[in-house]
């Protein structure tokens, strides 16, 4: 998954020890979500089997409540210690069964946003959270066949793991208005991967090449985006399915974006979840798209779900896989030439960091870098040291012989050493045990590609202004006429111009909106050629545009709002945010325009819009009236969102805003004449 990294897998002794003396093997469980009050509760049945004698069984449950616990279809006592269901009596030797009811209001992992027809329903279960909204196992080695069945009010969409067998109203009893959802899986897996999503969706099927159904989920509001959203999956399917030489392991294939979601994607077995902000149409999909995010999370459905990791320690087994693969499925897509730059640019990062960055991939403190990054270059420099053949065979042997069990590095290097010979403890040292990054031992790799000899001596070199003009008008890959474009910025303009013509006119959407970021002074006699950036297929070269042209040319600023007024842009919606600050700013525009722009600000800075839409609304209004009370309010009521990156923003911009005396007596007096709430969370800030 895409994500930031804290305490992955952490295996108390205890459980440790447990799985050595009970297996469980498969759960059937009822869960029934409420929204009115954010709750779960739900029957759950465990098959299990005791393989050595053991004094207490534990199954994880964080703040549950628990009644009816039957063991074996006998009642028994049980301890609830608010982090587990511990059951001491009632199961023997061999084959056993417990049953039971309970009750939660998760805190996390199990999140409800928006109300009524906007409801939506979804869990996070990443590293060892599921037992927040389920009884289950935070121990990653303990995998269990999971059938859930989902009671929920009619008119939404249910997904949850494996195939969807039926939806009725007899299961535990009929109620009006409500069905139950039942899915049932054919493997086991870890507890993380067992997911839940609630919502008014709309949906879309496919075939793979092989026969393995797809599912594409978008809010019904978004129907329009379906095919920008899920360009190429199908492709990517195919692709993964045939390179990492082993079939789709479980029978079908699903996908969800939800609102507020904490990450970029979760790869949950057969239905991973994603982030809104990757639901895109065709102009949003030229600025972020969800192909990288799309093939990760389905490569991880391999490597991750079918085989997983034992311990953090190992980690880089989901994460380098899931890494290198999307980058091998987009180089399917894309070319060789976008897949070194890839690699390139990771180079670059891990490079950057490992200035503090000192602890080695195989570590379970490794940061996210090292576990996708540094991983995923590991792999790369396996697969071309042995040879693409050798490395698929490798691979293919490695999750036939742990499928559905948990693996560690040694399990995966000890088959690639049998069917190659390779030196596996040389590579382990240099690449999964050492900090840092040997940039010259990668650059040997990456100069096996033309653009990337081309790009270094580029960057060495020292060119003629015709010899530079040559190269924006030849065929080379981007990402050298960028380095080009901003190269030159330092030249008199007089000069510059045939070059700024010659990259406008490669009508390349990453170049021109490299111009558009150069030219923060535009000259007269070019701004009939820049205006033309505000015609791209790129919502942010519109928005860099449309800023410097109202910067350069005031006096035509109200022409080009008119010319932009109808669009939204990507789904954080900078674009239409930018559009109303530019209004507001603007001494042409009218002041019930103004008054309508500033109103309209304040209303995407509420709860009825996503973190990402409130963080950027919030921050031009504390540009535009930082003391204002509506502002202040909204600010600090974000505070307490449950995704955790938009919450940090709000702090640290509380606190920081808090240093200027002005906004600081504000908050005062208005400490002292809201409600009873408000007010503490006001205070509660004052005093730190």
């Amino acid at each position: 998954m895409f994500r930031i990294l804290l305490a992955l897998f952490f295996i108390p002794l205890s459980f440790a020890q447990q799985i050595d003396k009970v297996d469980f093997i498969k759960c059937d469980a009822l869960v029934i979500p409420n929204a009115s009050d954010k709750s779960i509760s739900g029957t759950v049945t465990y098959e299990f089997k005791v393989k050595k004698a053991i004094d207490t069984i534990k199954i994880d449950a964080k703040n549950m409540e628990f009644t009816q616990v039957i063991i074996n279809e006998n009642l028994v006592n049980f301890k609830n210690s608010g982090s587990t269901l511990d059951l001491f009596e009632g199961f023997k030797k061999g084959k056993n069964k417990v049953t039971f009811s309970y009750f939660a209001k998760p805190k996390q992992t199990l999140y409800f946003t928006g109300t009524d027809e906007n409801l939506q329903i979804w869990t996070q279960g990443q590293g060892k959270y599921t037992s927040y909204w389920l009884p289950s196992f935070d121990d990653v080695n303990e995998k269990v066949i999971f059938n859930l069945s989902v009671k929920f009010q009619n008119g939404y969409n249910v997904i949850s793991n494996g195939v969807f067998k039926n939806v009725n109203h007899k299961r535990n009893g009929y109620e009006n208005g409500f069905s139950t959802y039942n899915f049932q899986m054919q493997q086991p897996m870890s507890s993380y991967l067992v997911m839940l999503a609630i919502g008014n969706f709309e949906k879309q099927t496919a075939t793979t090449k092989y026969g393995t159904p797809l599912e594409f989920y978008l809010d019904k509001n978004d129907y329009s985006k379906f095919e920008p959203t899920y360009r190429y999956s199908k492709e990517l399917f195919d692709y993964l399915e045939q390179e990492i030489g082993v079939k789709y392991p479980w029978g079908i294939y699903r996908q969800v974006p939800v609102r507020d979601f904490l990450y970029a994607g979760m790869e949950n077995t057969t239905s991973t979840i994603f982030s809104q902000d990757f639901v895109v149409d065709s102009i949003g999909f030229n600025d972020r798209n969800y192909v990288n995010v799309n093939a990760h999370e389905l490569a991880h459905q391999w490597f991750g779900n079918f085989i997983t990791a034992q311990s953090g320690k190992h980690h880089w087994l989901q994460e380098g896989f899931a890494t290198y693969y999307a980058l091998l499925a987009e180089r399917h897509l894309f070319g060789d030439d976008y897949f070194y730059e890839e690699l390139n640019e990771y180079a670059e990062q891990l490079i950057r960091a490992s200035k503090t960055d000192t602890i080695p991939v195989m570590n379970e403190k490794a940061s996210s870098l090292s576990f996708y990054k540094k991983g995923a270059w590991a792999l790369h420099v396996l697969r071309d040291d042995i040879g693409v053949k050798l490395f698929q065979k490798a691979v293919k042997k490695y999750l036939k012989k742990y499928q559905y069990k948990n693996v560690n590095t040694d399990d995966f290097l000890r088959i690639v050493k049998e069917i190659s010979g390779y030196d596996v403890d040389n590579f382990k040292k240099v690449w999964l045990e050492t900090a840092g990054f040997d940039r010259a031992l990668a650059q040997k790799y990456l100069n096996k590609n033309n653009f990337i000899q081309d790009f270094s001596t580029l960057r060495k070199s020292k060119k003629s202004l015709s010899e530079l003009v040559a190269i924006m008008q030849s065929d080379a890959y981007y990402p050298i006429k960028q380095y080009v474009v901003f190269q030159t910025q330092s030249l008199p303009y007089e000069e510059r111009k045939i070059l700024l013509d010659a990259a406008l006119a490669t009508n390349s959407i990453p170049v021109r909106q490299t111009v558009a970021e150069t030219m923060q002074v535009i000259p007269p006699d070019f701004k009939a050629a820049y205006e033309s950036l505000l015609l791209d297929d790129s919502y942010i070269t519109k928005e860099i545009a449309l800023n410097h042209l109202c910067d350069n040319f005031s006096d035509d600023c109200l022409r080009y709002l008119d010319q932009t007024k109808e669009i939204v842009g990507n789904n954080d919606m900078s674009f239409r945010l930018n559009w109303l600050a530019l209004a507001i700013n603007s001494e042409n525009v009218s002041e019930q325009v103004k008054i309508s722009s500033y109103n309209q600000l304040v209303d995407f800075a509420s709860d009825k819009y996503e973190s990402s839409v409130r963080q950027n609304a919030l921050e031009l209004l504390l540009q535009l009236n930082p003391n204002d009370e509506k502002v202040i309010e909204l600010l600090f009521k974000a505070t307490v969102h449950h995704k955790w990156q938009f919450t940090k923003f709000c702090r640290d911009t509380i606190r920081e805003n808090l240093k200027n005396t002005a906004f600081r007596s504000r908050v005062e007096e208005l400490s002292k004449t809201t409600d009873e709430n408000r007010a503490a969370l006001y205070i509660k800030f004052l005093k730190e």
